[in-house]
């Protein structure tokens, strides 16, 4: 990446990227990842090595396969040694990313998630439309989204220290009181019976939003906390909860 010398395979593992298409193992058994076990999609990798030494003379950057076999032209190809650009790769690598569609998406989270032997009755689809913004690749999502299959079982101690009072535990007592009878269950009812509750109070929302998203979370992260809640469903929010106050004893 840096320099005039040529990329070697220790130079990717490294720096922490991958230097061959697939995964390569030496003859003295060592192993080195590649693109696609790296999660790289095809289009990414193809755009990322048709831009090695080449470029199209216009502004555009993202090309089809179609659109790389009528744009290519030699006279366009630089005499000069190519530069590989790590950075730039994973560039491409996100925009192909969000340019997927979420179902598609959600197809191969799914995979990921059967690999770590977890089954959930949960909305793939709508789990990685609300996590794909912050992802490149499909390892991220779970990064991203764990919480939705794995409840906390501890919490962020820096945000705890902010978040739980001595009035929380009753102010979450509350939330679940009103959960209990929000019908039905979804992010708008949420958000107005719990803001209005809130307002009426007069509270603060900071009392309550951070120790419920902790709740639910583990951690200050994640979309929209009603967005959350709604998704987790009723039984498994309230469950949530009632772990956090358990916590406050």
């Amino acid at each position: 990446p840096v320099g005039k010398g040529k990329l070697s395979k220790r130079d990717g593992d490294k720096m922490g990227f991958p230097v061959f298409p697939l995964q390569w193992k030496t003859s003295e058994d060592e192993i080195f990842s590649g693109y696609r076990e790296d999660g790289y999609f095809p289009e990414a990798v193809l755009n990322m090595l048709a831009f090695l030494g080449w470029n199209p003379g216009t502004e555009q950057e993202l090309f089809s396969l179609s659109e790389l076999i009528q744009a290519f032209d030699l006279k366009r190809v630089s005499k000069g040694g190519a530069k590989f650009d790590p950075d730039k790769t994973k560039w491409f690598q996100n925009e192909y990313f969000q340019q997927y569609d979420a179902a598609e998406l959600a197809n191969r989270f799914q995979s990921l998630l059967v690999d770590k032997g977890i089954t959930t009755h949960l909305d793939l689809t709508e789990v990685v439309s609300l996590v794909k913004e912050r992802a490149t690749f499909v390892s991220d999502l779970w990064e991203q989204a764990s919480f939705f299959f794995e409840p906390p079982v501890h919490f962020d101690e820096k945000a705890s220290k902010k978040a739980f009072k001595e009035d929380t535990k009753g102010l979450l007592e509350e939330v679940i009181g009103l959960m209990k009878q929000i019908e039905p269950f979804t992010s708008e009812n949420l958000t107005t019976e719990i803001k209005g509750w809130i307002t009426n109070q007069e509270i603060g929302f900071g009392k309550v939003m951070m120790p419920l998203r902790l709740s639910l979370v583990g951690e200050m992260k994640g979309p929209d906390v009603f967005v959350i809640a709604a998704l987790l469903g009723k039984k498994e929010s309230i469950r949530r909860i009632e772990f956090a106050i358990s916590k406050l004893d």
